[in-house]
């Protein structure tokens, strides 16, 4: 093996180790920041230190890191799920405020699943979880569907295709 060869291999194992999970390290920072609602060197120290000592921490419970197969299309998932979090958030209060409750449609509904990947599944069911009116409550045994609660759905099968057309097909083209 060639010193430069050498120098590469003993730099990523640098990085590695010392961040097994640059997003997630970033992500901490940036939480631990808005945590403090201001913004202090001794704030970023402290968050840039749990940024690096957490991930480094429970590394070992992530035996391999999740593929993705595009950055971009994963960040503007998260634009979309925070953006329907707001609007479904007005959605229910509005629903919770004026119509009265025996008029709401609660249903159970199930999702066919066409996603196999366990991070995928589980980003689908946090997200439809998070998305106030509707809860992930159970995986089937086999991984093949999604049983999901929304507070008001006329109709199920609709309810089920805005929930496949809006996040499954996103999140069919983020992981392999």
């Amino acid at each position: 093996m060639t010193v430069a060869g050498k120098r590469i291999k003993d730099e990523r194992s640098f990085m590695q180790r010392w961040l097994p999970h640059p997003l997630l390290s970033v992500v901490l920072v940036l939480v631990w920041m808005l945590l403090l609602n201001s913004f202090t060197m001794g704030g970023l120290v402290m968050g840039m230190l749990l940024g690096i000592v957490i991930p480094i921490i429970t590394s070992s419970f992530w035996p391999e890191r999740p593929p993705i197969r595009a950055y971009g299309r994963a960040f503007a998932f998260m634009v979309l799920v925070a953006r329907d979090v707001v609007v479904a958030n007005i959605h229910v209060a509005r629903l919770i405020l004026f119509k009265p409750a025996d008029q709401l449609r609660t249903r159970w509904v199930t999702v066919p699943l066409e996603l196999t990947s366990p991070e995928a599944i589980t980003v689908l069911a946090g997200t439809i979880t998070m998305t106030p009116g509707t809860v992930s409550s159970d995986l089937s045994a086999d991984g093949r569907s999604l049983l999901v609660h929304c507070l008001d759905a006329p109709d199920a099968e609709e309810a089920v295709l805005e929930m496949k057309t809006r996040y499954e097909t996103r999140l069919k083209r983020i992981f392999p």
